[in-house]
């Protein structure tokens, strides 16, 4: 169970009350300046509801790494959230980035030897492919959301050939993703929890017609639901839940963020001119650019940890029970490790950014988002050297991911 007793941080107390349920639009719109006053004024803080969030960057690098203290376990904290018996809880908690070992370390293993250096490689050429057709079909068009027409386009396009889904059955997967993964927030409203409800539900009902197909006509070693369906070296199998729930992770990881890397790079890149320029006529500084464009801009802003021994931190003292939310966004812009932080600098180095975390729950596809990223940003620079923003991006109303709506770009 959660702690809730009062115990008070050593840090200061902040000159206004900040609460993750209670966010307004200029949050969502920009979240940095608040999370630049709560590291300098209290980077340790309980919040309203008992539990503590950290803003610091060597307070989040240290939690990450510590599995002897602290559990990604969310049991305790999805029971009252989305109710135990419910798809939402089922799939949270069956999912790799909510567990602990072994069963973690069974899961992530299976997921890391799938996606190989080889194969990885192996999605270059499709990819390349997919980014210039969306490219030339937004030079066509004239104006096209950066969004929906072409971040969001590319994630699905790559997990679903990693899961062999056949392409006119991939229709519904990013409305599946956004669902449940929405419901994630610290917050999400009654609508939100129902969608996500019904969202799980859906998708474990296509999933299992999928991998029934699957166990009957198995495809080769690229195709990763084949390679999960097989034992591993000790002979033991994924169950069907585990198999049918990791699945729906694997869509869920590899779609939300990579979206979100790609699109807000890209605007970020939109706004400044010189950047961009200067990534055209250098192309091999990209995978510095998509490194900043991770730590400028977050994908993932807020993760979680639940304390299961005594522990120190900031200072603070923490007793098992204790639940920690680790704010991404805020330590990926600490002055302590970063010059200029609330600067864009291209070809910045070292970026000891957390957005992927660390340690070993450091995110098990980042090799993929970071190709995806790298593609994806590329091309679109050299392919449509005259596209501009039209108008201000719309962001998403979530606090845990970091997103947008809708940005229209027009190609001149």
């Amino acid at each position: 169970m959660i702690s809730t007793d009062r115990r008070e941080s050593d840090g200061k107390t902040p000159a206004a009350p900040f609460d993750l349920t209670r966010l307004d639009g200029g949050f969502y719109a920009d979240p940095y300046p608040e999370y630049a006053r709560l590291r300098r004024e209290s980077p340790v803080l309980r919040l309203p509801d008992g539990s503590w969030l950290l803003t610091r960057h060597a307070d989040l690098d240290a939690v990450y790494r510590d599995r002897v203290h602290y559990s990604a376990d969310k049991q305790a904290a999805f029971g009252p959230k989305f109710g135990t018996d419910s798809p939402l809880f089922e799939h949270h908690t069956t999912s790799l980035v909510f567990s602990d070992p072994p069963y973690h370390t069974r899961v992530r293993r299976r997921i890391v030897s799938a996606l190989s250096p080889a194969a990885i490689r192996g999605m270059l050429p499709a990819l390349e492919a997919l980014v210039a057709q969306l490219c030339d079909r937004a030079r066509t068009r004239g104006g096209f959301d950066l969004v929906e027409d072409y971040a969001a386009a590319i994630p699905i396009e790559v997990i679903g050939n990693l899961l062999a889904v056949p392409r006119d059955e991939r229709t519904p997967l990013r409305g599946w993703s956004l669902a449940i993964l929405g419901a994630l927030d610290p917050a999400p409203g009654a609508d939100a929890l129902a969608l996500g409800q019904r969202a799980v539900v859906e998708f474990l009902d296509y999933l299992q017609r999928l991998i029934a197909d699957r166990r009957l006509h198995p495809l080769g070693d690229q195709d990763l639901v084949t390679r999960l369906l097989r034992a591993d070296s000790d002979g033991e199998c994924l169950s069907e839940q585990e198999l049918l729930h990791n699945c729906i992770f694997l869509l869920n990881a590899g779609h939300e963020t990579t979206t979100n890397l790609i699109a807000n790079g890209l605007v970020t890149l939109l706004r400044r001119p010189l950047d961009r320029a200067r990534l055209v006529a250098h192309p091999e500084l990209v995978p510095l650019a998509v490194e900043e464009c991770l730590r400028f801009e977050s994908p993932n802003q807020l993760g979680n940890r639940l304390v299961i021994a005594p522990v120190t931190v900031g200072g603070q003292t923490f007793e098992p029970g204790d639940y920690l939310t680790l704010a991404i966004g805020a330590a990926n812009r600490d002055p302590e490790v970063f010059v200029e932080p609330e600067s864009f600098i291209l070809d910045r180095t070292p970026n000891p950014h957390l957005a992927f975390a660390a340690g070993g729950h450091a995110c098990a596809g980042m090799s993929v988002a970071r190709l995806e990223g790298e593609v994806a940003i590329r091309a679109f620079l050299t392919r449509l050297p005259s596209a501009e923003l039209a108008g201000e991006p719309v962001h998403q109303h979530r606090a845990r991911f970091r997103g947008l709506v809708q940005a229209t770009v027009v190609v001149r």
